[in-house]
């Protein structure tokens, strides 16, 4: 069983910054994840919230709820939250970081993640797919 977080904004896809993240909503991206999770013999759950707190203690319960392993898109949070990493670190299940744009060719304060180092792996750039590869790693236990 798998939980995908997406963090800040994410509620507004499809309609911040088409050129950007796309035409397609935070409703697609979730449909796609649980038709990907049935795909790869796994449930999924998809969250978002706009509050940091509120994916931190996602993070804390994952484990218990009987997660084996979480995506997470922490949207800007990925920049500057130290509580967001330290959460990620605290807790025993493998995270995969993901991006649906090439944060490396953005503005340069998009260039640094702080909640990377302490994720199994990061996938940025590559859109929807990003989510798909995340939920592969964690299912075969790359992640």
């Amino acid at each position: 069983m798998l939980l995908v977080l997406n963090g800040p904004n994410l509620n507004r896809l499809g309609l911040r910054e088409p050129g950007v993240y796309g035409s397609q909503t935070l409703e697609d991206l979730e449909r796609q994840c649980e038709s990907w999770g049935a795909e790869l013999g796994t449930s999924v759950t998809c969250r978002q919230s706009n509050y940091e707190g509120q994916l931190i203690e996602w993070i804390h319960e994952a484990q218990e709820q009987g997660f084996s392993g979480v995506v997470i898109n922490p949207g800007a949070l990925t920049h500057y939250s130290y509580a967001l990493r330290d959460a990620i670190a605290g807790q025993p299940l493998p995270v995969i970081e993901v991006h649906i744009s090439n944060v490396d060719a953005r503005e340069e304060f998009r260039h640094r993640s702080v909640t990377a180092a302490v994720c199994r792996g990061k996938i940025s750039g590559l859109g929807f797919l990003g989510y798909r590869l995340g939920m592969e790693a964690l299912v075969e236990g790359q992640g």
